[in-house]
């Protein structure tokens, strides 16, 4: 949307106040660690754009509360593996040798939009160092989501995405669907059942920048709107406008045991139990 579609459309200019109080509205309140999944855009029209946002979220929850946000740079990667748009071929061998090594400090998001890209470089917000699949922090537990954050399976046991369950946090999605939660990743590592891959990525290793192959799963994204439909159907979301946008807000434990559940199910070939009815009660 253009920012003068975005005028148009708007009954009135948001600001970092009227968003904290839409914010507040949905349940998001001072203490809490919140993970944070946006689009600046489905706001509407906001003074001081991304700033604002950023700001907004930061005067609710407080320093003594702690907001995440996923910090990917999925260009950090092994190109055999692009899609969007793949490269030849005969360029991966130069990619692999000259992409600068990942550096948490300065290496920019991909695709993630412009209120994580304002919230990488906060004062204060500190980011993990995985080279594709990195999360950014900032508040009482900023250090503990992010400290350690494993190269191999990215999104399991040693991510941020644990922490955050350890922490009994929260999920914020900002405009966004059920196929951004990043926390629904954490359930397919619970799952059995998931394939087995080997990405790479540019990494400083004992001082040198080297290319480095590690083991990961081949995550999906595309049971998520199914299994968060069911998880909302069963009464577990709090739903409201922020500026003009559906937000959508719940618990990351109880979102994450229930996506366990579904993809277990869902994997498992000798179940007769439709998936979505079984956790419409959960």
């Amino acid at each position: 949307m253009s920012e003068a579609e975005a005028v148009a459309r708007a009954a009135s200019p948001r600001t970092r106040e009227s968003l904290a109080a839409d914010l507040h509205r949905l349940g998001l309140n001072e203490g809490m660690t919140v993970i944070v999944h946006s689009s600046l855009s489905s706001l509407g029209w906001v003074c001081g754009g991304p700033v604002a946002v950023v700001q907004a979220l930061l005067d609710v929850v407080t320093a003594v509360g702690t907001l995440v946000m996923p910090t990917h740079s999925g260009d950090y990667s092994d190109p055999a593996r692009w899609q969007a748009p793949p490269v030849p071929a005969d360029w991966w061998p130069v990619i692999r040798e000259t992409m600068p090594a990942f550096d948490p400090r300065v290496t920019p998001t991909r695709r993630m939009g412009q209120i994580v890209e304002v919230f990488r470089t906060w004062p204060g917000v500190i980011r993990s160092e995985h080279p594709a699949l990195s999360f950014a922090a900032w508040g009482r537990c900023a250090a503990q989501i992010v400290a350690d954050h494993s190269l191999d399976d990215a999104l399991g046991e040693r991510s941020p995405l644990a922490r955050i369950y350890d922490l009994d946090g929260w999920v914020l999605l900002l405009g966004v669907g059920y196929d951004r939660n990043t926390s629904f990743h954490l359930a397919e590592y619970r799952a059995p059942g998931a394939r087995r891959i080997e990405p790479g990525a540019p990494v400083v290793e004992a001082g040198r920048r080297v290319w480095k192959t590690y083991r990961d799963i081949d995550v999906d994204t595309g049971p998520f709107v199914e299994v968060g439909t069911a998880f909302e159907r069963a009464g577990h979301v709090s739903t409201a406008r922020v500026g003009s946008a559906e937000a959508r807000f719940f618990p990351q434990r109880v979102a994450v045991d229930v996506a366990t559940r579904w993809l277990t199910m869902r994997r498992d070939e000798s179940s007769d139990e439709p998936v979505v009815d079984a956790l419409a009660g959960t």
